[in-house]
Parts: structure tokens; sequence; C-alpha cells
């Protein structure tokens, strides 16, 4: 039995997890794919590389599903018991923004043809390259992953890989998503595409003690939501400082900085989000992008704050009708942020809105429209 499957079967052993028949069908391809790896001689693949013949690689592996179904903690079983030193975990927007800078520097040296020249160098350095929640919220990224990871796994690196979405409904409705479309095909070609999508959401359950409405706005507040974002993401609390942040694509050349972005989850200030000038289509982006959005700071508001309080309603329209989990800061609870001014009524199908997002069964749902 491979390092995995017997890592796995100890984990269900111990009532850590629970027997999951789709989760066992990945960690056994999964640790296929583990013993393909290790039982390459890398003589043979140094030879092939000097007589010019390639020796064929195994298949990627591509796991998408719903949130909590799994995908994370089989990642980490899987690049934890991987027996080869070529190994790479990362998050993928921290690597693509990697593989830009690299890009760069090979314009500055005249390389011939940058991206395959970094491709080539990349595939040198690593065998095996996992990321965790693969998602495309950029036109940049989506026009050149085509033919960049082509380049990279002709050249022999492995990749595993999991998201949300299958394959096809990556970069959905994206702006030129005509330019992404052979890194989907590549993906449909060459990666065994795995669906890990039963109904057991493994992630509410470590989330299931934390309410999701924090006032008044103070330390404990903010820790309560900090909480829910390192259970959310499996990031170490202790590395909080090297969280990733994220930039999502609003389409017509705008784009958006989120100061914590990883693995689905966002963190957002109202001041960001309301206090400036924004309108649906950036409201719909976020939805779209994040499961699981984390809003802190959001104050009273009254008649001065009119256009804040109308943005505010836009945005939970838009999380609401996508099923985003959300956490918040607030200066008081929802029947209380909105009391008087301009729309004060019509405020209160917000409240109705937000007290429901706080219900269980609300939490429960998956993420996206009903459609």
């Amino acid at each position: 039995m491979s390092g995995l499957l017997a890592r796995y079967d100890a984990l269900i052993a111990s009532d850590e997890l629970r027997a999951d028949p789709d989760q066992r069908a990945a960690a056994e391809k999964l640790a296929a794919l583990q013993t393909a790896l290790e039982a390459e001689a890398p003589s043979g693949r140094l030879l092939g590389k000097l007589f010019g013949k390639k020796p064929t690689p195994p298949r990627g592996i591509y796991i998408w599903g719903g949130v909590g179904r799994g995908k994370s903690m089989l990642m980490d079983l899987f690049v934890q018991t991987l027996a080869i030193p070529a190994k790479r975990r990362v998050h993928f927007h921290a690597f693509m923004l990697e593989v830009d800078r690299r890009i760069a520097e090979a314009r500055k040296a005249q390389l011939k043809d940058p991206l395959i020249a970094v491709a080539t160098r990349l595939s040198e350095e690593v065998r095996c390259l996992a990321f965790d929640e693969m998602v495309v919220n950029n036109t940049a990224d989506a026009a050149i992953m085509g033919r960049f990871f082509t380049a990279l796994m002709e050249a022999g690196t492995v990749i595993v890989t999991t998201s949300n979405r299958p394959p096809r409904d990556l970069y959905k409705d994206g702006l030129n998503r005509s330019l992404f479309l052979p890194f989907i095909d590549l993906v449909e070609r060459e990666m065994d595409v795995l669906s890990l999508n039963g109904p057991t959401d493994y992630r509410l359950d470590r989330i299931g003690d934390l309410t999701t409405w924090h006032a008044p706005i103070g330390d404990s507040a903010t820790a309560q939501v900090r909480e829910a974002f390192f259970r959310l993401t499996d990031f170490e609390p202790e590395d909080a400082a090297h969280v990733p942040s994220g930039t999502l694509d609003l389409g017509g050349g705008r784009t958006l900085h989120v100061p914590k972005s990883l693995k689905g989850v966002g963190v957002f200030s109202f001041k960001k989000l309301c206090g400036e000038n924004r309108g649906a289509a950036d409201y719909l982006a976020i939805a779209r992008s994040f499961h699981t959005v984390i809003l802190v700071g959001i104050p009273r508001m009254g008649p001065e704050n009119r256009n804040e309080a109308i943005r505010f309603t836009k945005l939970i329209d838009a999380l609401y009708e996508h099923r985003v989990k959300l956490f918040v800061t607030a200066a008081a609870e929802p029947e209380a942020l909105y009391q008087a001014g301009d729309g004060a009524f019509e405020f209160e199908r917000t409240v109705s809105r937000l007290n429901e997002m706080q219900s269980a069964e609300y939490m429960a749902l998956g993420h996206g429209t009903e459609d």
C-alpha cells in the first residue's frame, strides 16, 4: 500500500475522516500516480533528453468538486507522501505571478520565445507541480495558460490540481475566453479529470460552531472572522503574514485587489467594496469567484451614507443569489445598520437576506446560482 493510502486509511481508522467512496477513488488514483512518479529512474529521463527520446510521462490529475469535499486534504496527503525531491506545491495565483516575473526577466535577457524558455526551465526544476484550488480570474493568465502549460507538460512536468469547477467552467464568461479554450482542451486531453462532488461538506463541519455575524467591531469580532478564514483555507495561523493576496478581473481592463485571497475565500473591507464607486457587475464578479466572503468594518449608515447603503444592498444581492457564505464584522446587527435615509424601507429586504445567510440551511447550500 502506498504512503498516501496508508495515511488515508489511518485517518479513517482514527475517526478523523469518514469513509467516503468518492474520496477513496480519488485517493487510489493519486496513489497510482505517486507510484508511477516514484518508480521512474532519473537516469532514464536524462538519457532520454540526451538522445532526444522523451519518455511518456504519467498523466496528471484534475480533481474538482464543491467546497469541503476533501480535495485539499487529499492534495496534502499526496504531496506529503510523494517520495521524490523535485516536487512543489504552490498557490496557483502566486505561481502565475512568478511566471509573469520570469517571463519579464526572459524578455530582458532577449531569450527566444520567453514563455517557452520559462516553461522549459521550470520543467528542469520540478517533476510534479501541485496546485490547490485552481481558479482563473484575469485575462492575462487566461491568455498564456494554454501555451505555457502545454510546453511545461511536454517537457515532462506532471500537473496535479484541485478546483471548485470542472475544466469547462473555468474562466466562464471571462473576457476573451477564446484565448483560454486551448488550456481547457489540454486538461481534458492530457489529464485524468475526477469529480469529488458528493453531498458531504467536510469543511462546513469545521466552521459549524462559528457564528457569521460579529458585532460590535473590535478585537473579539476580528479574532472570530480570522479563525473562520484559517479553518476554511487550511492555512497555518502562525504563518498569517504570508497569506496570499489576489487580483480579480472585473472586465474592461479593470481589476480589484483582494487583500487576502486563498482557496475561494476572499477578505474585503466595507470601505473598499461599498465606499468606492462600484456597480452590480463588480459584485457579480466577486460572487462568482469566491465561495466565501469575509467583509470587515460595516458601519452604521444614515442619510449621509445613502450611496454606500445602496452599494451594500447590491453586494448582498449578488452574494445571496450565488449562495456565497458571508462572515462579517459590523458596528451593529443587521436590523440596526440603516434605519433612516432614502431607501431605508427597501433596506429591510437586505436585512432579511442577511439574517437568512446566517442560517444553517443557507450555509449548507452549494456555491453558485441554482441555474
